[in-house]
C-alpha cells in the first residue's frame, strides 16, 4: 500500500518555485500530513534550473525523489518539465506552463530550444498544460504564474478549496495577496 505522494516542482530561477513549494507544504501540513520538502537550487540566480521535492503521507522518511518515483511534476517551464520526465512514475501527471525560457546554450547560439515539447511530454505522461503567464497577466502580474499553476494542481487534489485559500492568505505577502488569489482562482477554474 502506497503511503506517500511525491511531487517534483521544477522551473528556472526567479519563477517562484520556492514560494510554490511553501504554499504546497503549508497546505499539506494543515491537512494533517507528514511533509518533507527538499530544495535543490542549481544556478537559480542566473536563470538555472531549480528543483524542489515535496513528499507527503502518513509518515515520510526522506525528502528525496528518485527516478521513476514522482507522482506529479509541477513545471513552470516546458524544457524543465521535459528534463524532469525520468523522475515521473508510470501513469504520473505533468502540470506545466507553456512558457519557454532559453537556457544559456540557446542564448549563446550553441544549441536550439527543442520544439513541440508539450507534444513530446504528452506521449510519456498525462499532461495538463496552460498559458500560466497569460492567465497571471490577466490576474494582474505575470509574477503570479506560479500560483496559477498551483491552482491547476490544487483543483485536481482532494484538498478543499478553502484550505488552499487560507494558506495563500498566510503565505503570500499581503501586498501581493489579491493578485495571487485571482491567479489561483484562474488556475483552479482551468479546464
Amino acid at each position: 500500500m502506497k503511503t506517500t505522494t511525491n511531487i517534483m516542482i521544477v522551473g528556472v530561477g526567479g519563477q517562484g518555485t520556492l514560494l510554490a513549494s511553501r504554499i504546497l507544504g503549508n497546505v499539506l501540513i494543515r491537512e494533517g500530513y507528514d511533509v518533507k520538502v527538499s530544495e535543490v537550487h542549481g544556478m537559480s540566480q542566473r536563470g538555472g534550473s531549480v528543483v524542489t521535492y515535496v513528499k507527503y503521507g502518513e509518515k515520510v522518511w526522506s525528502p528525496i525523489i528518485g527516478e521513476g518515483e514522482a507522482d506529479i511534476i509541477l513545471a513552470f517551464e516546458q524544457l524543465e518539465a521535459y528534463r524532469a520526465l525520468p523522475y515521473l512514475k508510470k501513469g504520473g501527471v505533468v502540470v506545466t506552463g507553456t512558457q519557454c525560457i532559453d537556457p544559456m546554450p540557446v542564448i549563446t547560439g550553441a544549441a536550439k530550444y527543442p520544439e513541440n515539447l508539450c507534444e513530446k511530454i504528452a506521449t510519456q505522461a498525462d499532461l495538463i498544460s496552460a498559458d500560466a503567464i497569460g492567465m497571471a497577466r490577466e490576474a494582474g502580474t505575470i509574477k503570479a504564474a506560479n500560483v496559477v499553476l498551483i491552482g491547476i494542481l490544487a483543483h485536481r487534489t482532494e484538498i478543499p478549496y478553502e484550505t488552499w485559500i487560507e494558506v495563500l492568505k498566510t503565505t503570500v505577502p499581503p501586498k501581493f495577496l489579491d493578485v495571487n488569489l485571482k491567479a489561483f482562482d484562474m488556475g483552479w477554474n482551468h479546464q
